[in-house]
């Protein structure tokens, strides 16, 4: 079932159930690689461990090919936004903070989901940058719960969400023209979820939709720049950058963070669906 104009697929209660078993091979992916990280490994390292975690769960890596991308992670280390590619010559230093983007498809249903992590002893502003980023993404996923449970949300409500939580946490760049989108048997679907905007626009926030909420900001200005490799996003004035991402569904009971292993409850408490049992472990 799809909705007109945008073209928003719409999932059954069983299909989100495939979803969150794709959103539990990339939360295990993430969970690895989050370990490994240190000062030495190399983002190829990591690359590594993402294919090896996502192939013992019998799933594919979902980045791997996608427009000939060549690797199963995103790996953005400092300016870097998004899209960066692995690299062996890419070795993580003290300081750094590296932004880690995974997919992967499991029976047709995909899950996608990022996380930045410091390396080492990390300046302390921008630890601060990561966790604003993180309740933003936190802010949009609840904002389109209580949306859905409401029957009036629309889906700026959930940008409007994001952008407020970074404005409340400091100056930041909120990057334009890159966002979250729907998410399905795609990994890219309608529609595409902006970081910044007024509220009570766009389609309603109903069950069934299930979107990657995904934040980028940055120290500076929130204009970016491809590199000459055709994908590597950098920030124009290359002041360092931060990205978070889960993939989430609405339900008629709550939302369900996808790629959360505890769905989202530490966080969002009894908006959660009741699919998502309460004692679920949060690591």
């Amino acid at each position: 079932m799809r909705r007109p104009q945008l073209d928003i697929q719409l999932k059954t209660p069983d299909q989100i159930d495939k979803m969150r078993a794709a959103g539990l091979v990339v939360a295990e992916a993430l969970r690895r690689m989050r370990e490994a990280v240190a000062p030495g490994v190399s983002t190829a390292d990591l690359d590594a461990i993402a294919e090896a975690t996502i192939r013992e769960a019998g799933a594919v890596p979902s980045f791997k090919g996608y427009h000939g991308f060549p690797a199963s992670i995103c790996s953005s280390v400092n300016e870097q936004v998004v899209h960066a590619i692995p690299s062996a010559q890419q070795v993580l230093r003290d300081g750094d903070l590296i932004s880690i983007d995974c997919g992967a498809v499991l029976d047709g249903w995909h899950g996608d989901a990022a996380i930045t992590v410091g390396v080492g002893e990390v300046d302390p502003a921008l630890l601060k940058m990561a966790a604003v980023a993180e309740d933003a993404m936190w802010a949009g996923i609840a904002a389109a719960a209580r949306g859905a449970a409401s029957g009036k949300g629309r889906l700026t409500d959930i940008s409007h969400a994001v952008e407020t939580a970074v404005r409340k946490g400091g100056r930041y760049g909120i990057v334009d023209g890159y966002g979250g989108h729907g998410i399905g048997t795609e990994m890219h679907q309608d529609p595409h979820v902006l970081n910044h905007g007024r509220p009570g626009k766009g389609p309603r926030l109903v069950p069934g939709m299930a979107l990657a909420i995904e934040p980028m900001i940055t120290m500076g200005s929130p204009r970016t720049v491809e590199l000459s490799d055709g994908w590597t996003v950098v920030t124009r004035d290359r002041s360092m950058a931060v990205h978070v991402e889960h993939s989430m569904a609405l339900l008629e009971d709550g939302v369900w963070v996808l790629t959360a292993f505890d769905g989202g409850r530490a966080r969002l408490g009894d908006l959660v669906t009741a699919r998502q049992p309460a004692d679920s472990p949060t690591a």
